[in-house]
């Protein structure tokens, strides 16, 4: 079994900006659409503000109830909670990241009103929302989880990109005992088998509640024109990065016009990892830096190393590549500056050839929805998936705690909260409801059990699905698969991955930064500033130079001594 985990964890200001993280959905094999996407940093572009909270007729006088045991909670199968004082009133603040509701606003609000009727039958409690903005999402999360002021009471986290283990440190969450779980969310104890509870715990106490019956999978890759790959001679389809380019400079001489992918320039992290997993056994470890640049391999999963320094040729091989891709003109001019790309919405009306997005975004893009206007338009049109590591079968599994829910420590009524978060996330009318909305007028359900939408549905102002942000507590059991997916399809990729995939073995690993911190900063400007070159072939003289002035820059910065310093802590956990 393991040690226990390590002691100190990486500040806020190290992880800002991480894009591993797309850890969504937009039904994923069963998953609520969220329209598009879910949690991406890289991809989110809009502000709204926050949805503030009232919080103040909050004042929970359960705690009496803690003194409940297990068994007399679960005395009664209809009422869990018969033995919990739930006589006061509560109102419960969910914090998510996202947008708040505004053209689905009143929609949003009938939601709300018929699921808190529910909340308020079954824990006398009722729900509200607190939403962060993707605008400098990262530290207004962490500043708000700071302020300690009961704000709020649910907190959507996640281990490698929402600061999950630095909050758990820090005290910004609160320890969640056995007693507790099994009294106040009797239905998440025992789904969650025991192995998964160890993983949610920092030095040895559990502060993490996983989604870990939720299939998804966030892997990157190329989304393309399968019909165009075909006609390039590719009968099979893309399959390699040689076969990209051979794609590529097939879209450029048949479609002038057509900027094969309109990148805006954010992808460099995304484009260097994805080649080194192609080419590699490499397993990255999350939560370092955001370009996961240390890891072990698949054969040797706890020898720390980091490819961005060993894989010379390798990376000299990519700097070509992308150089020739630049020549080529896949991406524009000004790629590095391109600030404001509609590459997706073009895909979908056929105006690129190309997206570089995980999995759910392709399950999305592949599907005949009423936004995919490409298949209409051609009806010979179709749409396949490179992903990264395809070459050679490197497929990793999500962390179960990429999507988690915690309770804040300053939250005024935890019990009454995580009565609450059993609700939404096992009782089927409470999930419906918040994950789809009202049925009849945000959905409807078909005689072969797929969700669709209703007669005069509108888009814009009735859709719910999604809005939530719930991605802290999805339930297959409870999923409405949507009927516009194309299953046969997205059920066949992620049949491949479950052949390929090992799971993420690095779940309890916890960074202490204190030694290292410096260095770590240092080798992130580095890589932000060579890998965006490198990655869009935008450097000067051969790929061999550039590559070797990358390598001496983070040596320079430190990297040595990090993977030393890592090795060191994975020793002290893992052996």
């Amino acid at each position: 079994m393991k040690k226990k985990v390590l002691a100190l964890l990486l500040t806020t200001t190290m992880i800002a900006g991480l894009t591993t993280g797309c850890g969504g959905n937009s039904d994923s094999g069963s998953g609520s659409d969220t329209t598009g996407d879910t949690p991406a940093a890289a991809d989110t572009s809009t502000s709204n503000d926050n949805a503030s909270a009232d919080n103040s007729a909050s004042t929970d006088n359960a705690s009496g109830g803690e003194n409940a045991s297990a068994g007399d909670a679960a005395a009664s199968s209809d009422d869990p909670w018969a033995n919990v004082d739930t006589s006061e009133h509560v109102v419960i603040t969910y914090m998510t990241t996202g947008e708040t509701p505004t053209g689905t606003k009143d929609k949003y609000d009938e939601m709300m009103t018929e699921l808190n009727k529910i909340l308020t039958e079954k824990c006398n409690a009722e729900l509200q929302t607190y939403f962060i903005s993707w605008t400098d999402y990262l530290s207004n999360y962490n500043l708000t989880l700071a302020q300690m002021d009961g704000t709020v009471d649910l907190v959507g986290t996640a281990s490698d990109w929402l600061d999950a283990w630095p909050n758990s440190k820090n005290g910004a969450f609160l320890e969640l005992s056995e007693d507790m779980l099994k009294t106040y969310a009797p239905k998440t104890w025992a789904s969650v088998p025991a192995e998964n509870w160890e993983l949610c715990k920092y030095d040895g106490d559990i502060y993490l509640i996983p989604e870990d019956n939720y299939a998804q999978w966030t892997n990157h890759g190329f989304i393309y024109r399968l019909d165009w790959a075909k006609a390039a001679g590719l009968a099979d389809g893309v399959k390699s990065w040689e076969d990209l380019t051979t794609y590529f400079k097939y879209v450029k001489e048949t479609y002038p016009d057509i900027i094969p992918w309109d990148s805006d320039g954010t992808q460099y992290a995304q484009m260097a990892g994805g080649w080194i997993a192609s080419h590699s056994d490499y397993v990255p470890i999350d939560g370092i830096n955001s370009a996961a640049m240390w890891g072990g391999t698949r054969n040797d999963l706890y020898t720390v190393y980091s490819p961005f320094v060993t894989d010379t040729d390798s990376l000299v091989e990519f700097a070509k590549m992308m150089k020739e891709w630049d020549e080529i003109g896949v991406w524009q001019t000004d790629v590095l500056n391109n600030t404001s790309s509609t590459n997706r919405d073009d895909y979908r009306i056929g105006k690129v050839a190309a997206e570089q997005h995980h999995t759910q975004t392709w399950t999305d893009l592949v599907s005949h929805t009423p936004a995919n206007t490409i298949y209409d338009d051609d009806p010979n049109a179709e749409t396949g998936f490179f992903y990264f590591g395809q070459e050679t079968g490197n497929v990793t599994a999500l962390s179960i705690t990429h999507g988690a829910m915690a309770i804040s420590a300053g939250s005024k009524n935890p019990e009454r909260a995580l009565m609450v978060y059993d609700l939404l996330r096992n009782d089927p009318d409470c999930y419906k409801l918040f994950c789809y909305g009202i049925e009849g007028v945000s959905y409807e359900v078909t005689a072969d059990g797929l969700r669709t939408t209703p007669e005069g549905y509108n888009q814009d102002t009735d859709n719910i699905n999604g809005t939530t942000n719930f991605w802290w507590g999805r339930n297959d059991d409870l999923e409405i698969l949507d009927a516009s997916r194309d299953w046969d399809k997205i059920n066949a990729l992620y049949d491949e991955y479950d052949k390929l995939k090992i799971e993420y073995p690095y779940g309890q690993f916890v960074v202490e930064v204190d030694n290292i911190r410096s260095q770590i900063s240092n080798i992130n400007e580095i890589n932000t500033n060579y890998m965006k070159q490198i990655a869009f072939g935008k450097y000067s003289g051969t790929a061999e130079d550039i590559v070797a002035e990358y390598q001496s820059a983070l040596k320079a910065a430190g990297i040595d001594e990090v993977t030393a310093e890592l090795q060191r802590q994975f020793d002290a956990l893992y052996k």
